[in-house]
C-alpha cells in the first residue's frame, strides 16, 4: 500500500503500562481505507489492549491514536462517529429477534430503521433475521454483531478475532463479507487474530505485534515471499548415493539412506532438476523417488517473525 492513500486509522507512539509493567511500546501503524488489515500476534501480545484504547474502553497512557483525522482523547464523540466493532464477543438479546436486537441498537444511536434492512443484507441475513437469536449458530450472532457494528455507516470496522469458535464455512462466510465491505464498500477492516492461516485468506497487509512490540507491517505478498525464500531443495532417492554424488558437478548433501539433498534457486528449480534427473539416469544410476520438500508454512514465519510459541502476559 503507498503513502498516500487515505489513513483511517492512526497509531502513534503508544505505550500502556498496567501498574508498573509495561504492555505496549512505542507502538505505531496506519490502516488504510478500502483494506482489510490484520492485526496478528500471539496470544497475550497487546492487540486487545490496543484495540480497547482505540474505542475508549482503556485510557491511552502516552502516544495518540487518530480516526479519520480526529484525536480519540481530545475528540472522542468524532472519532467514534467513524467506528463500528466487536471487540471479543457481540452481546445481544438471546429471546429477542435478531431484527429486534437491532431496533433496539437503532434507537439508542437514534438511527432510522432503514438502516436494518440495508445491514442485514450486507451481512447475508435476511432469511433469518426474524427468528429468536437463541436459534442462532456463532457465525450468524458474530454477523448480526457486524451488521449491528455496520447500521452507522462507519468507515473503520474493528473486529476482536471474530472467528474464534466459528466452523470453516462461518469463517468464510465472514471473510467474505469483510472483504466485500472493504474493496466494494470502502470501509478500512481492522480484524485482530493470532492465526496467520486467517489472515492469510482475509487480509490485505497484517501488521505483526509480539510482547507489546511492532514487529513491522507487510503485505500478504512480502509475508509469502519469506515463506517460500529463494532456494528449493530435493531429496532424490538413489540406488547409490556416494556414485550419485560423485556424479553431480554441484553441491550436494548426504541424508543416508541412498538419498541425496540438493538445494537449487527458486527461480530454475523445475528445469535444474530435470537435468540432474538425466545427469543421473546417463550414469545408469537408478532412482527411487524425487521430492521437493515443502516450503515453510506461512505460520513457521510468523513464529519466526515474533520469535516466541508461548503464551504473553496481557491481551
Amino acid at each position: 500500500m503507498s503513502d498516500n492513500r487515505e489513513v483511517v486509522l492512526s497509531v502513534k507512539g503508544l505505550n500502556k503500562y498496567f501498574g508498573k509493567k509495561q504492555i505496549l511500546h512505542d507502538l505505531e501503524l496506519e490502516c488504510y481505507r478500502g483494506e482489510v488489515f490484520g492485526f496478528l500476534g500471539p496470544n497475550g501480545a497487546g492487540k486487545t489492549t490496543t484495540i480497547k484504547m482505540a474505542v475508549g474502553l482503556l485510557r491511552i497512557d502516552e502516544g495518540e491514536i487518530t480516526i479519520c483525522g480526529h484525536n480519540v482523547e481530545k475528540e472522542f464523540e468524532e472519532a467514534m462517529a467513524n467506528v463500528g466493532g466487536i471487540v471479543e464477543n457481540p452481546e445481544m438479546y438471546k429471546f429477542m429477534t435478531g431484527r429486534d436486537n437491532l431496533k433496539q441498537y437503532a434507537r439508542m444511536r437514534g438511527l432510522d430503521f432503514s438502516e436494518i434492512d440495508k445491514a442485514v443484507e450486507i451481512v447475508k441475513l435476511s432469511n433469518r433475521i426474524n427468528e429468536k437469536v437463541s436459534g442462532y449458530s456463532l457465525g450468524m450472532r458474530q454477523r448480526l454483531g457486524v451488521a449491528q457494528a455496520l447500521m452507522h455507516k462507519p468507515r473503520l470496522l474493528i473486529l476482536d478475532e471474530p472467528t474464534n469458535g466459528l466452523d470453516p464455512q462461518g469463517i468464510k462466510e465472514l471473510r467474505d463479507i469483510l472483504r466485500q465491505l472493504a474493496h466494494e464498500s470502502g470501509v478500512c477492516v481492522m480484524v485482530s487474530s493470532h492465526l496467520m492461516s486467517e489472515m492469510e485468506l482475509m487480509c490485505d497487509r497484517v501488521g505483526i505485534i509480539a510482547e507489546g512490540h511492532m514487529i513491522g507491517t507487510y503485505t500478504m505478498d512480502e509475508i509469502k515471499s519469506r515463506s517460500e525464500g529463494d532456494k528449493a531443495s530435493y531429496i532424490i532417492e538413489t540406488d547409490d548415493e556416494k556414485a550419485a554424488a560423485k556424479v553431480l558437478d554441484i553441491d550436494v548433501t548426504s541424508v543416508g539412506g541412498g538419498k541425496l539433498r540438493i538445494d537449487l534457486d527458486s527461480e530454475t528449480a523445475r528445469q535444474n532438476i530435470a537435468a540432474i534427473i538425466k545427469q543421473l539416469s546417463a550414469a545408469d544410476i537408478n532412482i527411487y523417488s524425487v521430492v521437493c520438500e515443502e516450503n515453510k508454512k506461512l505460520e513457521d514465519v510468523f513464529i519466526e517473525l515474533t520469535n516466541r510459541e508461548g503464551d504473553g502476559q496481557i491481551a
